[in-house]
This record gives C-alpha cells, sequence and structure tokens, in this order.
C-alpha cells in the first residue's frame, strides 16, 4: 500500500511532540492486551464493507434509517454470537459495541437492540432469580427473544413513584393482570420497543390481595414470536423522529389486561406467593442497581464523546490557517491563537479526567456488587449519590464540551460531514436518559444533607464524603498556595461548604413550619449546587490521585504531558467555579490572576503536544466518521467528497426547477 498523504502542517505537529502517542493509547486502552483485543474487534467490524454506509445517514428518511439500522444490528449481533461461542465477549465488547466509539462508528444513530444487552440482559441477571436465569438468560444471550426494558411512561421518567402502570395479581389463575389505564400511563422512549423487540422488562405498581406492595419487574411477551403480530391486548409502535439516536426505534406501549404467569414477575428482591402474599425485598434500593450500572457505564462514554469532539477540533485546528497575529507574517495555523487553545484543550484534559472516573468509578461499582451479593449494603447509598452526580456533571459538560469543539471550527463546524450534530446528538441525550440530570443532582444532594447531620453529631464518614469532617473541624481554608494540592483540597473545603450552606437553608424553612419535602424543594438551588461541587471535588481528587500515580508508572516524556494535562483540568476546574472559591475561601485578587496566568502557561505548554494527545485517543477514521478530523488532515477534499454524496447533486437541474421555480419566474408578477 502507498503510503498515506497527510497534510503537512498535521505531520509537523506529529514530527515535533516529545512522546510517543503508542505508550498513551494502550494507556488509554486498559493496557497491551485489551489494545490488541480493541484493535482486533476494530478489523473485525470496522473492515466489513456490509457495515459500511453506502449513502450517509443524514439522507435517509425515518422508515429508511430504522431499517439500515436493524440490518447492521442483526450483523452485528451475529458476530458477538460468534464471539460468544469463541468465548471472545468480554464486558469491554459490549461496551465498544454498544455504547462505545465503535458502536458509534458502525451505527451512527444508535443500535435498536442496544437495550436487548444494556438493559434487558443486566436486569435479568441482576433481578431474576437463578431458576428465572436458567430460564431467560439462554435465549437472551443467544438472542432467541429480543428484549428491552420499559419502565420510562408518556407522564413520569424520573419519578418512579408516580409510574401509572399497575399489575393486579390474580391468585384464582396465578396470574398479574397488567394495564396501562390511562394515555399517560403509556410506556414511552424504550429503545427498539418500536418494532424490534418481542418482549420486554414491564416496571409495574404491583397489587396482591388489593395492596399496594411498590415497583415491580414483569418478563412480558410483546409480539408473536413467528409474525412478529402485537400481543393480544398490546398497542405498541415507534415514536417518531427526534434530536439524535433516529436509528434506535424507540417505542411506545400500552397494555390492556395482559395476562403474564406468577413465575415471569422477577423476584430475586421481592416475592409474590401462589396465594397472593407478599415478600418484600430486605433492601428496597437493591431494585435500582441495574440504573446505577448504565450510569456508571455512561461516565465513561462521556469522555468518548469529549475524546471523538477533540480529536476533529485539534486536527482541524492544525490544519486550518487564518487570521495573521501579525500583520507582515502568513496567515497562523488556528490553533497559534490562544483564544483557540482555550476552547479546545481543557476539552482533551476532560475526555482523559472522565475516563479515569470512569475507570474508577466501575471498579467502585464492581466492588459494590460483590458487597451486595454478601447482604453488605453498607457503602450502597454512597455510590448511588456519587453515580448520580457523576453522571449528571460528565453529561452536561461533555455536552458543553462538544458544542464548544464545534464553533471552534466555524461555519464547517456546523456541516452534518463534520459529524458534530450527531456526536452532540448522542451526548446531550445522556443528560436526559437514566435519570434526568437535576433530579440526579438532587438525589445526590439528599445524600449529602444526610451525611451533613451525621459529620454534625460526630460520626465518621464513608470514603468519598470524609471531606466533609475535615472541614467541620478546618473551619476556615487559609494559605492557599495555589499548587495543584491546594486546589484539589480547596475543591473539597468548598463542596463542603456549599454542602453546609444547602443543609442551613433546610433547617431554616424546617423551623419556619415548612415539612422537610417543602423545604427541600424551597431550597433546590442550594442542593444541586451542593452535589455539583461534591461532583466536582471527587474528579478533582481523581485526577489529582490517578494521574500522579499514572505519571510514576510511564515513561518521563509522557509524564511531563499528564502533568500538563492534570494542571490544565484543575486550573480550568477552579477558575469555572471561581465565585465559589472566592465566597469560602480566603482568595485575593493575586490568587485568581496566578491562576489565569496557570492556565495560559498550561495552553502553551499543551500546544506543541496538543496533536499527538488527540492522535493517543487512537480514534478510527470510521469512529470519527468527520471530514473535518481525518488521520490525514485532507479537510478541504473530504468536505469535497462528502458534498458528491448528496442526492440534490447527482443531477444538474433538478426537477423542482421544472415544477415551481420556472413558472414562478416566468409568471411576471
Amino acid at each position: 500500500m502507498p503510503a498515506l498523504e497527510v497534510n503537512p502542517d498535521l505531520q509537523k505537529e506529529r514530527n515535533t511532540a516529545t512522546f510517543d502517542p503508542q505508550e498513551f493509547s494502550i494507556f488509554w486502552a486498559g493496557g497491551v492486551e485489551k489494545y490488541k483485543e480493541k484493535k482486533a474487534l476494530e478489523k473485525l467490524f470496522l473492515e466489513d464493507p456490509a457495515l459500511m454506509d453506502k449513502l450517509p445517514t443524514s439522507y435517509m428518511s425515518h422508515k429508511e434509517l430504522y431499517e439500515d439500522s436493524l440490518r447492521k444490528a442483526c450483523l452485528i449481533g451475529e458476530k458477538i454470537r460468534k464471539l460468544r461461542a469463541d468465548g471472545e465477549d468480554g464486558v469491554d465488547t459490549y461496551a465498544a459495541l454498544l455504547g462505545g466509539s465503535l458502536g458509534a462508528a458502525l451505527l451512527k444513530e444508535g443500535n435498536p437492540m442496544s437495550l436487548h444487552y444494556v438493559m434487558f440482559v443486566p436486569t435479568i441477571m441482576g433481578q431474576g432469580t437463578m431458576e428465572q436465569q436458567v430460564e431467560w438468560l439462554p435465549k437472551a444471550w443467544d438472542c432467541e427473544i429480543i428484549g428491552t426494558y420499559a419502565q420510562t411512561e408518556l407522564g413520569h421518567g424520573t419519578f418512579l413513584r408516580g409510574l401509572e402502570t399497575r399489575a393486579d395479581y390474580d391468585a384464582s389463575t396465578q396470574e398479574f393482570v397488567i394495564n396501562t389505564p390511562t394515555m399517560t400511563a403509556y410506556k414511552w422512549w424504550p429503545g427498539g420497543l418500536g418494532h424490534t423487540a418481542n418482549y420486554a422488562v414491564v416496571v409495574a405498581q404491583l397489587y396482591t390481595k388489593g395492596e399496594f406492595r411498590g415497583l415491580a419487574p414483569f418478563i412480558v411477551q410483546l409480539r408473536h414470536m413467528e409474525t412478529h403480530q402485537p400481543m393480544p391486548g398490546i398497542d405498541i409502535g415507534d415514536i417518531g423522529t427526534k434530536l439524535s439516536m433516529k436509528g434506535v426505534n424507540n417505542g411506545y406501549l400500552g397494555l390492556k389486561n395482559v395476562r403474564v404467569p406468577l413465575n415471569h414477575m422477577l423476584m430475586k428482591n421481592q416475592q409474590v406467593l401462589p396465594d397472593g402474599t407478599y415478600v418484600a425485598p430486605k433492601n428496597s434500593v437493591l431494585t435500582y442497581g441495574t440504573m446505577m450500572f448504565v450510569r456508571c457505564v455512561l461516565i465513561r462514554d462521556t469522555a468518548h464523546s469529549l475524546a471523538k469532539a477533540s480529536t476533529i477540533a485539534t486536527r482541524y485546528s492544525a490544519v486550518r490557517r487564518q487570521s495573521p497575529i501579525d500583520p507582515k507574517e502568513p496567515e497562523p495555523q488556528i490553533m497559534d491563537h490562544t483564544t483557540q487553545q482555550l476552547k479546545v484543550f481543557p476539552q482533551i484534559s476532560k475526555a482523559i479526567v472522565f475516563k479515569i472516573a470512569g475507570d474508577t468509578i466501575w471498579n467502585m461499582y464492581n466492588v459494590l456488587s460483590g458487597e451486595l451479593e454478601q447482604g453488605n449494603l453498607e457503602r450502597l447509598p454512597e455510590m448511588h449519590a456519587l453515580a448520580c452526580c457523576l453522571k449528571a456533571i460528565c453529561s452536561a459538560d461533555a455536552s458543553a464540551g462538544v458544542e464548544i469543539c464545534r464553533l471552534s471550527c466555524g461555519g464547517h463546524g456546523f456541516m452534518d460531514c463534520s459529524n458534530f450534530p450527531a456526536i452532540y446528538g448522542m451526548t446531550t441525550a445522556v443528560c436526559t436518559y437514566e435519570g434526568e440530570n437535576t433530579v440526579m443532582l438532587l438525589q445526590t444532594a439528599r445524600y449529602l444533607v444526610k451525611v451533613y447531620g451525621q459529620a454534625l453529631a460526630g460520626e465518621k464518614l464513608v470514603p468519598t464524603v470524609a471531606y466533609i469532617n475535615e472541614a467541620i473541624k478546618l473551619k476556615q481554608f487559609v494559605n492557599f498556595d495555589c499548587t495543584l494540592e491546594s486546589i484539589v483540597k480547596a475543591f473539597q473545603f468548598v463542596a463542603a461548604n456549599k454542602t453546609r450552606v444547602a443543609y442551613e437553608q433546610i433547617e431554616m424553612r424546617r423551623r419556619q413550619g415548612h415539612s422537610t419535602e417543602v423545604a427541600a424543594n424551597l431550597s433546590g438551588i442550594f442542593l444541586t449546587g451542593a452535589a455539583d461541587l461534591h461532583g466536582r471535588a471527587f474528579l478533582a481528587q481523581t485526577a489529582y490521585t490517578e494521574l500522579t500515580a499514572i505519571s510514576k508508572q510511564v515513561s518521563p516524556a509522557l509524564a511531563d504531558v499528564l502533568k500538563v494535562v492534570l494542571e490544565l483540568y484543575l486550573v480550568d476546574a477552579c477558575l469555572n467555579r471561581i465565585g465559589d472559591f472566592l465566597r469560602f475561601i480566603e482568595f485575593t485578587d493575586a490568587d485568581v490572576t496566578k491562576l489565569e496566568m496557570r492556565l495560559e502557561s498550561c495552553l502553551k505548554r499543551l500546544r506543541p503536544n496538543a496533536v499527538a494527545l488527540v492522535d493517543s485517543f487512537d480514534l478510527h477514521d470510521r469512529v470519527l466518521d468527520s471530514a473535518l478530523g481525518a488521520y490525514d488532515g485532507k479537510v478541504y477534499d473530504h468536505i469535497f467528497e462528502s458534498i458528491k454524496k448528496n442526492p440534490l447533486n447527482k443531477e444538474p437541474v433538478n426537477e423542482s426547477f421544472h415544477k415551481y421555480l420556472k413558472p414562478f419566474m416566468k409568471a411576471h408578477l
């Protein structure tokens, strides 16, 4: 094969980098073995002609897009089936294909079968008894049945207690009778529900012996196994086009007197006996395990979104020349403009920190899962609170970061061929699904206020909130010296005081006669602010601890770059919350100026390695799918290639000229 011809400006950036990008690529992948597995998966999937788009998805109708997405989803499923048979289907494989960069490359607008693997199967594993798992998991893993997870309704989403779908137990037939009694009770949004899945885990309000028992999950057959026609009592379909995820086949589901057998209720945590006797779960929080699992996965997904966006923006910034800095000199690479660096470089650092935080919380989740199996629930509230706020923060910051990267590419970033519209759409969706972000922050805040009260009573708190104990003892934060360690400690002190303020607001309103619930609502702004700072303090601590440790394990050249990444992330994060720092810390104008100059210094020091750093994300051109961000940097060639795929350009004169424009022009009005 001839050598790849690369834009000379981009090649110069690579030639002058001070570290080996592959060393970081191996770290990013999770080690040498996982790096090899990643390359093997890319070869298996990305080089398959049947999985390549002949026509960009933006030119397809909604129906065409769904049909093509399902075609490719089945091809991917067949390959997964073969990998399973060969024992090569680890968690990383599913993560890459269903939520990660590889999956987005294959199905740009989402996979209509993703919830089968991401929610349907894990729910059976997490909430089904051993007998139920033996019955259902082989069928699900082999895709003899295709499932989805039907919880959200037209009228209710995050507030689960408000769900209206109802399951009444009929002891005479040992069946549950499931109904969506109102229009707002219809299940709404589940991926694959429209026309793909033939089964679903349906979450409903359970009634036995005429008494309300709480939420319960039921396995419900939606469509005939042979004809795929809806089963009796099932009203089902696709909810239509959306901002993004247009190939996911999100659906609606109505149920009218649908009967399911007793053993179709998943009963690992709660049971209904044949006579209708209800056995409550030992801890109601156990049933939220599946959603917590997904939120942990989503945190890592936001890192991949930022990695893609920052790679496109950085490569474009190296190739694009515009606006002389010195009027006597030629137009520079736009990456030489400090304001461009401020847009793009912090997004690179956030991608790295979010990935590290995602790996950290994933490991915490796996430890917690083992503890739950042993009946140890001690750290469940802590983990739930952390997963909620990090899901909210990382998705919000990633969405904003993708948009900043798009803006950094000027008008070309607005074109579909940049791939920014698709990346943004998929990223901003995370702000809403699996828990709307404001609600997630409020759930975290409820936990923080509770533990703050415990800390005031002298209790020793669990590790991720132990900083509250320290802040109560410290009372004041003095001698801020702008070191990275002091920034981390300051974040924790500020977070503790934001929680203190939220706690005091609620207590003040309770003394005024408000109930705890009303007091919390009135204090909502303070609560979300506390949760936001809690999550950011965790990110700061994790970035500092992990990147410092990693820097000691890699080459000195890479270590130097990672130290700049860490410094940029922490200084930028501090300046973005400068109002809170000024409020709670002995902070002077000189301190702020010093931080601003350090930010400028970080940008300048990262500039020589910016291209090499995004190259280290090792994102295949098919994954980026961007005319602006291809590895060869031939931006303008790729833009022209993209317009040749436009169906409007297949003929020199469109028929609308003769039908509408010409008669209008000749009408002499």
